[in-house]
């Protein structure tokens, strides 16, 4: 565990197509430092392409690979190799704002 880092988990099937958006609303957050670990499982579109490419990109995207095993399994898989002092399940196709997660730590 690395304190202060937060571990951002999405799991991924089949979500290409929001991919990219869900990924770069991750990365505006205005708190750092975060990880973002996408877990392709088993996708049979292009997201594990364009995964690949988001980390290719951007130094805090890790990805993972799997097969599909449904998301439970790959956010545990997430969980599994996060880093983070903290874990934040995000879905494939989901957005944050870009204080979302300073502001949940302010709470916590």
């Amino acid at each position: 565990m690395i304190p202060g880092l937060i571990s951002i988990i999405v799991p991924c099937y089949n979500q290409g197509i929001y991919l990219k958006e869900t990924i770069q609303s991750a990365l505006a957050s205005t708190y750092r430092p975060i990880e973002i670990l996408l877990i392709n499982d088993g996708s049979t579109d292009n997201s594990l392409e364009l995964a690949q490419e988001l980390e290719t990109q951007h130094p805090e995207v890790r990805v993972l690979d799997q097969a599909n095993g449904g998301v439970t399994k790959a956010r545990n898989t997430g969980i599994a190799a996060a880093l983070g002092e903290y874990i934040l399940p995000v879905d494939g196709d989901d957005l944050i704002a870009a204080t979302y997660i300073e502001q949940g730590l302010s709470i916590l």
